[in-house]
């Protein structure tokens, strides 16, 4: 039986080209991913996540060596992914050049990236009681932590970088339980707690001030007709000042929930809600949502 097994994996390996995706093609690698990650908090957030004799002697050499260290692993997991990608229409130094290219305008996007992540860090801190220190929500908070890989994602996912993004919130989505995707629109002062069970889709819209608790969708109001949505807004837009409860659904690219609107736990959105409106879901509505203008 295990003869016959590799014979017939033999031959689909013949049969279908896409199982031999790495026949010609070296595909990006999921332990440079995590590592490059890892050296990108080192740059933004030094001393969180190791100690070093360096760090404590000389802050400014650290963040000098990590920075070149982890923009180095950037721009060779971008010429991998370019060149898995589009390896027939462009030579490999045009495809280099390109990584070059993006990785620099990354760099330069590492400072505004981290007073991005400290609002980030205070929406946290001031939306959670439990919170003692605001080192706390940055060294122990997963939402956080979804948050900081998919600024990182999103920034590649806008210079076009294929699968390094979604490899890049696929490992926080693993570790955290959150599954935000790159191409989603997060604001300022952004607030996961909790966390696991959240999903925000591609053509998501967040503003500023916004805070979402465990098991909210941002989702698809149908996603049946596949490929032909692509590039198509199919998620929601969520306004400013928004704070989504447990367990919501707020589905479709056309559902707009308006600014300093409260969405209660359990809710299932699929049309608009205007500002200042609280959604409460009650058991003897038939409808399951009642709509409440604050």
């Amino acid at each position: 039986m295990l003869n016959q097994a590799i014979t017939d994996i033999k031959r689909n390996y013949g049969k279908y080209e896409l199982l031999r995706a790495v026949e010609d093609r070296k595909l990006p690698n999921r332990g440079q991913v995590k590592e490059l990650i890892r050296e990108l908090r080192c740059v933004m957030f030094a001393g969180y996540m190791e100690q070093e004799e360096c760090l404590r002697s000389n802050l400014d050499d650290y963040v000098a060596y990590k920075c070149s260290s982890a923009i180095h692993k950037l721009r060779e997991l971008v010429t991998i992914a370019l060149e898995c990608a589009d390896h027939e229409s462009f030579t490999h130094e045009e495809l280099f050049a390109q990584a070059e290219d993006i990785s620099c305008r990354f760099a330069a996007r590492i400072p505004l990236l981290q007073e991005l992540l400290l609002k980030d860090v205070q929406a946290g801190f001031d939306g959670d009681p439990a919170a003692k220190s605001k080192e706390e929500i940055i060294f122990c908070y997963p939402g956080f932590f979804a948050i900081f890989v998919y600024r990182i994602a999103h920034e590649l996912y806008l210079s076009h970088v294929p699968f390094v993004p979604r490899m890049m919130t696929e490992y926080a989505h693993s570790g955290t339980g959150i599954d935000i995707n790159p191409g989603a629109t997060i604001g300022e002062y952004f607030f996961i707690d909790h966390g696991t069970g959240v999903v925000i889709g591609e053509t998501t819209e967040i503003g500023n001030n916004v805070k979402l608790y465990q098991g909210v969708t941002l989702g698809a109001l149908s996603t049946r007709k596949g490929q032909l949505l692509s590039d198509v807004k199919r998620h929601p837009t969520i306004g400013n000042n928004v704070t989504v409860y447990s367990n919501a659904s707020i589905l479709g690219g056309e559902t707009v929930v308006g600014d300093n609107s409260t969405i209660g736990g359990g809710a299932f959105i699929t049309s608009s809600v205007p500002e200042n409106t609280r959604v409460n879901v009650g058991p003897t509505d038939p409808s399951g949502v009642n709509c409440v203008k604050s």
